[in-house]
């Protein structure tokens, strides 16, 4: 599935893409990995109003095939 691009508001983005990382790398991801995993997250959270997620990440994460 394709990342989302279209930017509706960054907030939490930051603290997001770092969260998702650092769960990849606890869980024993190589760091390319991690960093799409971070890429997934954050572009989950600047796809709509709010720092919180909307969507399931670990849902996401297995679709786009990183866990």
């Amino acid at each position: 599935p394709a990342i989302p691009t279209d930017i509706v508001d960054a907030t939490g983005a930051g603290d997001l893409f770092a969260g998702a990382f650092l769960w990849g790398l606890a869980e024993g991801q190589d760091l390319e990995t991690c960093g799409r995993m971070g890429c997934v997250a954050a572009s989950e959270v600047i796809s709509h109003i709010g720092a919180r997620p909307e969507a399931d990440l670990r849902a996401l994460f297995k679709s786009h095939g990183l866990i």
